[in-house]
């Protein structure tokens, strides 16, 4: 893949009553499309899950923290998983990669159909005891209006999210991006309904960048009359950082017997990666020895 020309960039608008994220996510999306070998529309649903997840990843304070998103929902898609950091970095797997779905009403790729009823859960590993765990009932099942729904409930902060994903006739990924704008507490009713007035006005994320408009260029269409401050641009892509080493802790992790078992049956055992798809493999002789160590 050519070199990653995603990027991120952040905005206090209003005076810092308003902060506000925006990006442009084709290549990771891309990548996560050829890493799981997608349907369009759980490329969609995937891809809008992890653009919301990189927006929501840089907003956590520490160097190691990490945020979760997990659906888990009734519909042919069974659900997806998304991990991001704080520095840009995201990744994600869907539990079924090829549900294929008749276009919406709209003539729109039918991500709330795939996905159906279901649980968003939003969780950050901020390195104390417990992560924090914020769950929502899916509300379209569109992935943007969850996590406004999301934001407004279990943080109270009220939230405009944009997010689209574009394909190709090919099937490849031909635009994605989104946007994440947030009011601050006491936040003057006047720049809330001018504001409501602005996102309103943007009906698809994916048109905009049709048109090349970059994030800057988003967040100057909304909040433009508000004396925006652009104070962060960072690049974003997808990242796996799985090893042979991490999965032999995972094996590890696991109960002497069953390892035992896995020895007893004197074959080699293959273990993939959910986020890559990379495999790994493990002579008994190596599970012997693993079993040693434990």
């Amino acid at each position: 893949m050519s070199e990653y020309r995603d990027y991120m960039v952040r905005a206090t608008a209003a005076d810092k009553q308003i902060r506000a994220f925006a990006v442009t996510s084709r290549d990771l999306v891309e990548q996560a499309r050829i890493y799981h070998n997608t349907s369009p529309v759980i490329t969609a649903a995937l891809g809008r899950l992890l653009t919301g997840g990189v927006m929501m990843g840089t907003m956590m304070k520490g160097e190691n923290d990490l945020l979760t998103l997990q659906i888990k929902c009734g519909g042919a898609a069974k659900g997806m998983t998304v991990t991001a950091d704080s520095r840009g970095t995201v990744k994600g797997y869907p539990q079924v990669s090829d549900v294929m779905l008749p276009p919406n009403a709209k003539g729109k790729l039918d991500v709330g159909g795939a996905l159906g009823l279901g649980i968003l859960s939003v969780i950050k590993d901020m390195g104390l005891k417990e992560p924090y765990v914020g769950q929502v009932a899916l509300q379209t099942s569109e992935i943007a209006e969850d996590l406004t729904y999301y934001f407004a409930t279990s943080e109270q902060v009220p939230s405009a999210v944009g997010l689209g994903v574009l394909m190709n006739r090919d099937n490849t990924v031909k635009q994605a991006g989104g946007f994440i704008i947030q009011l601050m507490p006491d936040t003057e009713e006047s720049v809330i309904a001018a504001l409501e007035k602005k996102v309103a006005e943007v009906t698809s994320v994916t048109d905009l960048l049709e048109q090349g408009i970059t994030p800057e260029g988003l967040l100057t269409q909304m909040l433009g009359e508000f004396d925006i401050e652009h104070t962060e641009k960072i690049p974003v892509r997808y990242v796996c950082n799985c090893s042979k080493e991490r999965v032999t802790r995972a094996i590890a992790s696991i109960g002497r017997m069953d390892i035992q078992e896995m020895i007893d049956d004197n074959e080699p055992i293959e273990v993939n990666c959910q986020f890559c798809d990379k495999h790994y493999v493990f002579t008994p002789e190596e599970l012997k020895e693993l079993l040693e160590e434990k």
